[in-house]
């Protein structure tokens, strides 16, 4: 690609089923701006000499002419591109891409059989793919995205309401009644949207209309907040803007029940806690929720088994030790969202007393 992206999910999904060594990724914080500055690019291009030394000295690494190829240009692409909190750039022999984060990672290289997608994961969390339905009284518009808000246009949308028109100031009744028949019609096309891509919403408008919204709606059981603005005015980015502190409240709220799921799940021996048991239940059992804590990262050798993990703490082993996997949490949540679970990222101790980590599993 010829410049960065936010991700979304179908972009952090394909990137999470490249397999084959090596995937390399480089992940570094940056400063928002128009164009990367100077600093930012000095700091990507020397992950970028240390991605290129590393796999120098790798027998396991092959041919990698292709490789470095998509590398740098990507990594020359991303110096002239806009930069957000950090960016992560990908290149496998099959694929690249460079992606713009909204939340601050640790700078680094990563090396291994697939792609360090945890830090797309936690920004999809933090920033998760959600909807905006914008309301007046003669007109709602729908829009969908994380980081950036784009609209929808389909099932019906943007909606107008044409009997509106016909309203007389001598009649307010009438104007109350049309107002409401609307809405009903603009919840049942939301709710068919909504059972197609389901996510947390956000209304906005003005006050009188919202609430009448609240009243009638059958679909906002993921209502994340509602935000009193007038539409017809505000730009759509500030709208998004001020839609982000509902988005952050609404998943503060997601961390506390994943982390009374944990409780119950633990009183019921339906929990493995730490990475070793986490990972051996992954591969065996059926995962439910995965809980991390966000800056948990954790260098480890798998067995030849494949289920048992030796945890790596020495960062001379993780840098020339190819068989050391650079951080098996991300390995752990892939393994985890490929067998049909779902991850809840929490705040740093929030699982002090489970190593940083806890599985829950489905009865079986």
């Amino acid at each position: 690609m010829s410049t960065t992206t936010y991700p979304d999910t179908v972009e952090v999904l394909r990137l999470q089923a490249v397999q084959g060594y090596p995937a390399v990724s480089l992940l570094l914080n940056t400063t928002p701006g128009a164009v990367m500055s100077a600093q930012d690019a000095a700091t990507l291009h020397a992950l970028h000499a240390e991605a290129v030394a590393r796999l120098g000295g790798d027998e396991r690494a092959g041919d990698t002419a292709r490789l470095l190829d998509r590398l740098d240009r990507l990594v020359r692409d991303a110096t002239h591109s806009p930069t957000a909190q950090a960016l992560a750039v990908f290149a496998h022999r099959s694929t690249g891409s460079a992606l713009r984060l909204s939340v601050p990672v640790t700078d680094r290289v990563v090396i291994d059989p697939t792609f360090a997608t945890r830090d797309l994961v936690r920004a999809l969390h933090r920033t998760p793919q959600h909807l905006v339905l914008c309301l007046t009284s003669t007109q709602a518009r729908l829009f969908q995205g994380a980081d950036e808000l784009r609209p929808v246009h389909s099932h019906r949308f943007p909606l107008s309401n044409d009997r509106d028109r016909r309203r007389s100031a001598s009649r307010p009744g009438l104007a109350t009644a049309d107002t409401t028949a609307f809405l009903r019609i603009v919840d049942r096309a939301f709710g068919t949207y909504l059972r197609l891509h389901p996510a947390p919403v956000v209304l906005v408008g003005e006050e009188r209309v919202v609430n009448e919204y609240e009243r009638l709606s059958s679909h906002l059981d993921r209502c994340a907040g509602t935000l009193r603005a007038n539409v017809t005015t505000e730009p759509l980015t500030r709208i998004a803007e001020r839609v982000r502190p509902l988005l952050h409240t609404y998943l503060l709220s997601r961390q506390d029940e994943a982390l009374a799921l944990l409780e119950r799940r633990l009183w019921a021996d339906r929990a493995a806690v730490g990475l070793p048991a986490a990972w051996l239940a992954a591969r065996h059992d059926r995962p439910e929720m995965l809980a991390v804590e966000e800056s948990l990262f954790q260098a480890a050798r798998i067995g030849a088994d494949g289920d048992t993990l030796d945890l790596v703490n020495d960062p001379h082993q993780v840098r020339d030790d190819p068989d050391v996997v650079d951080d098996i949490v991300d390995e752990l949540i892939e393994l985890v969202l490929r067998r049909g679970g779902w991850v809840a990222l929490v705040e740093d101790g929030r699982l002090a007393g489970n190593g940083g980590v806890a599985l829950t599993l489905k009865r079986t």
